[in-house]
């Protein structure tokens, strides 16, 4: 018994290649960025997760051997990875809990149809968090500087109070993270704007026409509504944080006592020049971030309401 196919009706095999074409167009407007992707990113990623099974050490790369878990069972012994993560969490747990206040407070400002000029503060709010990490750097260096910084010859002396000891002070370095965590709010601040503009009016106008106040339609209908922003947010800035805020130790004897997780990975590999131990780091603490977020998503079912699921 033979089987004959069915050619294709003659409007629908034109039809076919103009999509086969345009698929073609696409995939080659974008292969730039797909070998970028596959070369600088995938390729190193997995030679990372290679490098972490062997003993690579950057001044001696022909002695390098396979260990297999040696470097992650060397991290559990280590005392400084126990500290360096108990830092980056501190520090998460200041910073993020910042960062989203100051995001909704400031969205809840700008959403307020008072407000005058609300594009221009839109902008200047936002612009902060366009500027260079390194840029922030050196300008807290100046402000915090024992001798000529602002904080000590304009601020703190005029009170009569005691000045810090320059950036690497514990008051100066807690300054530091408290205050750069609300630099680059801008991003979460138009997230929350954009979710607190998609409310619709008539659920803010029948609350206040039942004598409910800024305060109660804030906590009880503008939060919850703007869950699906809140929870968004809170995972980007969660990785921002685990990814480190000020890498203060750069340039400078690694202490641990001003670093996050990887300041210590860094230290490890152009410090010590231990490539195998630094990427067995690096690949534990992504297996931690991670963990973090699935236990964020497996909660969000409690907290995060989303209206088009009925949840």
């Amino acid at each position: 018994m033979t089987t004959s196919t069915v050619p294709l009706p003659p409007a629908t095999q034109p039809k076919q290649r103009r999509i086969d074409r345009r698929k073609l167009t696409g995939t080659l407007l974008i292969s730039p960025w797909l070998i970028g992707l596959l070369l600088f990113k995938l390729l190193p990623i997995l030679a990372s997760l290679g490098i972490s099974f062997t003993n690579f050490h950057m001044l001696n790369p022909g002695e390098t051997r396979f260990t297999g878990l040696d470097n992650y069972v060397r991290l559990l012994h280590d005392e400084t990875v126990g500290y360096v993560v108990f830092q980056t969490i501190a520090m998460a747990l200041t910073s993020i809990p910042l960062q989203l206040v100051a995001s909704i407070g400031l969205a809840a400002i700008l959403a307020s149809r008072r407000l005058k000029w609300p594009g221009f503060l839109r902008t200047m709010f936002f612009v902060p968090s366009i500027i260079p990490s390194v840029a922030i750097l050196f300008m807290w260096f100046g402000f915090l500087d024992p001798n000529t910084g602002w904080l000590n010859r304009f601020i703190l002396e005029p009170l009569g109070l005691m000045g810090t000891g320059g950036i690497y002070s514990d008051a100066a370095r807690r300054l530091v993270f408290s205050l750069n965590s609300l630099w680059a709010i801008g991003p979460g601040m138009l997230i929350m704007l954009g979710a607190m503009q998609g409310i619709p009016r008539e659920i803010e106008e029948s609350a206040r026409v039942d004598g409910a106040g800024p305060f109660y339609r804030l906590f009880s209908i503008t939060l919850p509504m703007i869950s699906p922003a809140i929870f968004f947010a809170l995972v980007i800035n969660l990785i921002s944080a685990f990814g480190g805020v000020l890498l203060l130790d750069r340039g400078n004897v690694f202490s641990g006592s001003q670093s996050p997780f990887d300041d210590y990975i860094s230290h490890q590999m152009f410090s010590q020049f231990d490539l195998g131990y630094a990427t067995a780091l690096a690949w534990a603490f992504l297996v931690l971030v991670l963990l973090v977020i699935i236990f964020l998503f497996s909660t969000s079912r409690k907290w995060v309401h989303y209206e088009d699921l009925g949840r």
